[in-house]
């Protein structure tokens, strides 16, 4: 019994076997990996946005909502990269039939994000530089949430599309880059990741700053003078779209995120 106790206690240190063959379903997390140095592991991924030279070669498993099961499972990956929603219930059912290991990630904080470049560096062989990444994150935003804190934290309206009207809920990780730079989501309230609502909601919440992801979104705003917003001049397009795609990547958009909203007045 002590020799078996032994060996448990052996295998429970060693390290996993290094990942050599990664499909990505998840545009935040292949960032990722090339932020560790691991891009020569992905063996495919989704076509959801444009490719780096880095990756043009690699094999696409098709789109968001549209994978081809048969082309992913013909890849022999030993790593999925997931968040939830990448795939439909059904599916994810099967893939873990097959037994192919899953990382799923949903990150909700900051320090979500720094963890999982550090998880991921272990499983992919390289830790020493996903814990580097991981402590610089961890250390420039405990930085800017002090350099940016406010005593009273702008009312912040986060604009996803225009028509309908969708926005960010209080457990996306963006909700918390917003309190890091001193403001707060004005519907953090609410659970959803992306709620729609109404224009009379955001009327009646009159935010101080509006945030979407281009010029065009905000048109309408500017004929509202009664807006917070709109009076102090302070409809504006996000910064940097990394914000959007939790990666080491984020913090840079977090810091232009930081630095726009100091200049907000009141």
């Amino acid at each position: 019994m002590r020799l078996l106790a032994w060996l448990l206690s052996l295998f429970a240190v060693l390290p996993l076997a290094a990942a050599e063959r990664v499909v990505s379903l998840s545009p935040s997390m292949t960032d990722m990996l090339l932020e560790l140095d691991a891009g020569d592991r992905l063996v495919g991924m989704l076509d959801s946005y444009e490719r780096p030279p880095a990756l043009v070669s690699v094999p696409s498993i098709g789109r968001y909502g549209q994978i081809d099961m048969e082309r992913l499972l013909s890849l022999q990956p030993d790593l999925l990269l997931l968040w939830p929603g990448s795939v439909p219930p059904a599916q994810l059912d099967m893939l873990k039939k097959f037994g192919i290991p899953l990382y799923i990630a949903e990150p909700h904080r900051m320090q979500d994000v720094s963890r999982q470049l550090a998880d991921l560096g272990e499983r992919l062989g390289q830790g020493e530089k996903g814990r580097q990444l991981a402590q610089d994150f961890d250390r420039r935003v405990a930085q800017l949430r002090s350099e940016y804190r406010r005593e009273r934290p702008l009312r912040v309206f986060y604009q996803l599309g225009e028509r309908p009207l969708y926005t960010l809920g209080g457990n996306q990780v963006i909700s918390d880059a917003l309190q890091v730079c001193g403001a707060t989501n004005l519907f953090a309230d609410l659970d959803l990741p992306a709620p729609q609502v109404g224009m009379e909601s955001v009327l009646a919440r009159d935010p101080e700053v509006i945030l979407a992801g281009s010029n065009t979104d905000l048109t309408a705003w500017r004929d509202m003078p009664q807006l917070s917003a709109t009076r102090l001049g302070q409809l504006w397009q996000i910064p940097d779209l990394n914000l959007e795609r939790p990666s080491y990547a984020m913090l840079a958009a977090t810091e232009k995120l930081c630095r726009l909203l100091a200049t907000a007045k009141r």
